[in-house]
């Protein structure tokens, strides 16, 4: 009985620590990431999306420019404007990130791209990447990939529609 509590126990731990993977947080200058994922690609696809938290703990705005995904040859930021009735994604050149102000990008919403991609984003996989601030620099991260239709990433059990 002591044997199978003590390994129930183990595996509660294991899907613990397996949740904490994937809800990473990155700081810069006064720069808090929260929780970069993507959704999973089907095979061939050339696009993928990005998504994360950003919070400015600092003093002063800074600006979202640019970064880098691994299996992508373009990052971009996009927005999601809605024209006529029908959403369209549009490039902005950067995205402010105001003292004290959270800005979310999710699913719908702000967003990154990652376009010519050279293989699928496969759920379970991380993708080495990079954020690029005006102020901040250059910050390295780690996308959690989620499933498909997935709503929110990583495993803090929030749901953004």
């Amino acid at each position: 009985m002591a044997a199978i509590m003590r390994s129930g126990f183990l595996g509660a731990a294991f899907l613990l620590v397996g949740g904490l993977a994937a809800a990473e947080t990155y700081s810069a200058g006064g720069l808090q990431i929260d929780s970069p994922w993507a959704r999973a690609t089907p095979k061939g696809a050339t696009v993928g999306a990005g998504y994360l938290t950003i919070t400015n703990k600092g003093t002063e705005s800074d600006r979202l420019v640019g970064g880098s995904a691994a299996p992508a040859s373009r990052f971009e930021v996009h927005t999601t404007v809605m024209e006529n009735g029908v959403a369209r994604m549009r490039q902005v050149n950067g995205l402010e990130i105001k003292p004290g102000e959270t800005v979310e990008l999710k699913p719908g919403g702000t967003h990154v791209m990652f376009t010519g991609l050279k293989q699928p984003l496969t759920q379970g996989q991380t993708v080495k990447g990079t954020l690029v601030f005006e102020k901040a620099g250059t910050v390295a991260v780690e996308f959690a990939v989620q499933a498909v239709g997935a709503p929110a990433g990583g495993q803090r059990g929030q749901q953004h529609h």
